[in-house]
């Protein structure tokens, strides 16, 4: 049968104008019948194929049309978006530089200050891609081949554990932070083929260190955190300890996302790599494990007796009122964890200088 004139032929005959699908796939059924003298169930691969994919094009052609007219102004969006951002990115540059030249030069404490509301105010990720760029760039122009794994490793180390440690170590927050590094490196990996080990190897050794790291102070510093501090951690205890649980295949998900949207070459190296880094993981997921059973033993107790007062709460007569100072209360709560938190990490920072 010629497939091209029976497809030419559905087109033609195929009945738009009949209330159902069902109606008109069985209109078109029986034309075929009568027309090519072919019964449906007896229709080759080839015919069948035709037939469904005539019908679907038909049927569907309001919607794909209506779905790339979608896709093509979502694109015009992002792009928009995309633009629209990095003026906001360029016009906060432009505004810490200008209270920059505000300040004396030599006043380091003061310029610290500037510059560290600066790093909580600038796109935190954009600003890794740069500095993640900028420092493994300049290992590979200053160092020596025997050095530059030292000089990577170091480097990523260092970032990974300023990004993580002072925010959440929330699953979501991490993947995102190690995306961004990793990303970057690969572009730098892509653009010299011949050290895409040699440069990949160090980040993704760095990228664990940090976050072994990271999630060391966290563990460190549960010792220190005051009673309020935790009370209000409850509200994250569940998700803060199935997150420490799950480090291990985060890392791995990262990298193995990475390789798939990576050319062959760096999808191999990745993998080879990832492979070999199988026995350091075990200390991530060790200390991963280890930080989950302190935080459940300090707080197993305290998290149950939040859960009976609540329990209370919502059946006494001052549930109601309860609820409408929440959101004044909760407020509150936030600020004296920020505080709880910061006198915790100086309890820590002196208790290491004794």
């Amino acid at each position: 049968m010629d497939l091209e004139k029976l497809q030419r032929d559905l087109k033609v005959s195929y009945n738009t104008d009949l209330e159902t699908v069902n109606d008109r796939v069985e209109d078109v059924v029986k034309h075929i019948a009568q027309e090519w003298n072919i019964d449906a169930n007896r229709l080759t691969l080839h015919e069948l194929k035709t037939l469904s994919a005539t019908i679907l094009e038909i049927e569907t052609k309001t919607l794909s049309e209506e779905l790339e007219l979608l896709l093509t102004q979502k694109e015009q969006i992002e792009r928009k978006l995309e633009r629209k951002s990095g003026e906001l990115q360029e016009s906060k540059y432009d505004i810490f530089d200008a209270m920059e030249s505000q300040l004396n030069k030599d006043d380091t404490e003061a310029l610290s200050k500037l510059h560290q509301v600066k790093l909580q105010t600038i796109d935190l990720f954009d600003l890794l891609s740069e500095i993640v760029e900028s420092a493994i760039i300049t290992a590979l122009e200053r160092d020596k081949d025997s050095e530059i794994f030292d000089s990577i490793h170091e480097v990523i180390k260092d970032i990974t554990y300023e990004a993580i440690k002072e925010g959440s170590l929330n699953t979501i927050r991490i993947r995102k932070i190690l995306s961004t590094i990793l990303q970057a490196t690969i572009e730098i990996a892509e653009a010299e083929p011949v050290k895409a080990h040699q440069i990949l190897f160090p980040t993704l050794k760095g990228m664990r260190s940090g976050l072994v790291h990271s999630i060391t102070r966290f563990k460190q510093r549960l010792a220190f955190i005051p009673i309020e501090a935790k009370h209000i951690l409850i509200e994250d205890y569940d998700t803060i300890i199935e997150d420490l649980n799950q480090t291990d295949s985060l890392f791995a998900q990262v990298i193995q996302t990475q390789a798939d949207e990576s050319s062959i070459m760096i999808q191999e190296t990745l993998v080879g790599i990832n492979k070999e880094m199988r026995y350091d993981r075990e200390e991530l997921l060790r200390i991963s494990k280890e930080t989950a059973e302190v935080m459940r033993e300090r707080f197993s107790n305290l998290a149950s007796q939040a859960v009976t007062r609540a329990d209370k709460a919502l059946k006494s007569p001052r549930a109601i009122e309860a609820k409408r100072i929440g959101k004044e209360a909760f407020s509150i709560a936030k600020t004296t964890l920020g505080t709880a938190l910061k006198s915790a990490k100086e309890a820590m920072e002196s208790k290491k200088e004794k």
